[in-house]
């Protein structure tokens, strides 16, 4: 077969994946996904935490077409596009005027990461404070790959091989850690980086209620930027359009990815404020200098206004407050059944159901026991990816409670077989 010969997978230990039979995915439709072999799946972590709408949404797909019918993509270096000026104005009037007014489009999370730490740095050096050239960052973070942004991030298995290069970041606990920060540490800030709200790949940790504005108020008190990565928070995620919503925080800089074009197209976007903006103007010495070859690509802004389009016209947001709480309930009843299920973290329509002994303990991590259940999973007709231990609950915000029901029931059906096979 062409894909063991020859491709290679992320997050895949290739050795294994060269023994076993893939599961190829071939076509879809609103939350299912269908293999080479007609088996049908709930797309219960929306492929990655991107999908938003649905797959082949009628109204997405109109989007791509009508664009390729004028133009697939044109160079955003020194030229403009009408997609891309339309999109950038409309995300920045999901916040106050005179907050987040300009957008830096790129290609992924990872890069809209990189984009605003590179940002928050040179802002420092060109305007007279280049001794604040640190980042803050909490542990077990996860903020992309690329080499600065996975300096980042907290999870040694990403970082370690690479531990002596990247940003220089001090590594924070939580909010008590930050507010004991010396006055000395503090002058050497440049910025403080933080997933709103829910940790991702810390296995969907949540933060405690109102972290996120002390965190704000710390920043305006000691003049550091705040950046939120809401690659993962974004677009509905937690039930408001973004995370920081929830707690009325602006931030200085804003990451977002994965569900800007509904799930279609990779697209990214750094939203920052005029005031930082501001100081890249002047001489070629001040210009930032990053881009990529796609950035702001036709197609994938196209397809991101389609998609706040459907926000409003299928009134996404509104419907979310049932959806939520149906989950909340479907997963609740299986905390009742097994107690191999430690606990359930929810944030919104994000959700993580951690495995572990009857006792407690953990199960030893050359297990895999998440993703043995994850596979068994597939046999009942859905599909995710485990963090650690942790089942990932993520499904399109399409998802019909039908659906929802049909997604617990199969996580019950796997969980009862996995049970009692012991």
């Amino acid at each position: 077969m062409w894909d063991r010969e020859h491709c290679w997978h992320p997050f895949t230990r290739q050795a294994e994946w060269e023994e076993a039979e893939p599961l190829v995915l071939v076509s879809g439709e609103g939350v299912w996904l269908e293999d080479s072999e007609g088996g049908r799946y709930i797309d219960g972590n929306s492929s990655i935490w991107t999908n938003i709408h649905g797959h082949n949404h009628a109204r997405l797909n109109e989007a791509v077409t009508d664009q390729l019918g004028r133009v697939a993509h044109t160079s955003y270096l020194g030229f403009a596009n009408p997609r891309a000026s339309e999109l950038a104005e409309r995300l920045c009037d999901f916040f106050p005027e005179g907050e987040l007014e300009r957008v830096f489009f790129s290609d992924d999370g990872s890069t809209a990461v990189e984009c605003a730490v590179k940002m928050a740095i040179q802002y420092r050096l060109q305007s007279g404070e280049p001794e604040r050239t640190e980042l803050l960052a909490f542990d077990q973070a996860y903020h992309g790959d690329t080499l600065g942004a996975a300096s980042l991030g907290g999870v040694g298995v990403f970082f370690k091989a690479f531990e002596k290069f990247g940003f220089p970041v001090n590594q924070l606990g939580g909010l008590n850690d930050l507010l004991g920060l010396s006055e000395e540490k503090i002058s050497k800030c440049a910025a403080v980086i933080i997933e709103p709200l829910v940790q991702g790949v810390n296995q969907i940790n949540p933060w405690p209620e109102g972290m996120l504005k002390e965190i704000r108020k710390w920043c305006d008190t000691h003049g550091v930027h705040l950046i939120l990565d809401e690659v993962m928070t974004g677009f509905g995620r937690t039930g408001k359009m973004f995370a920081c919503q929830q707690e009325d925080v602006v931030p200085d800089f804003l990451c977002l990815a994965k569900g800007l074009t509904g799930g279609y197209m990779p697209l990214a976007a750094t939203m920052v404020k005029g005031k930082i903006y501001d100081a890249f103007l002047g001489g070629v010495e001040n210009a930032f200098y990053y881009g990529h070859s796609y950035t702001a690509n036709q197609l994938g802004c196209a397809v991101a206004l389609a998609s706040l389009d459907v926000f409003q016209e299928e009134q996404t947001l509104d419907k979310l407050p049932e959806k939520v709480e149906l989950m909340r309930r479907g997963l609740a009843r299986l905390t009742e059944k097994y107690d191999v299920i430690h606990e359930i973290r929810q944030c919104g329509f994000i959700a993580g159901v951690e495995l572990r002994q009857r006792d407690g303990v953990r199960f030893p991590p050359s297990n895999r026991i998440g993703e043995v259940v994850c596979v068994l999973a597939r046999e009942y007709g859905l599909l995710t990816r485990p963090i650690q231990d942790t089942v990932v609950i993520m499904p399109p915000l399409s998802i019909s409670h039908r659906e929802i029901e049909h997604l617990c029931s199969a996580l019950d059906s796997t969980l009862d077989n996995w049970t009692k096979r012991g």
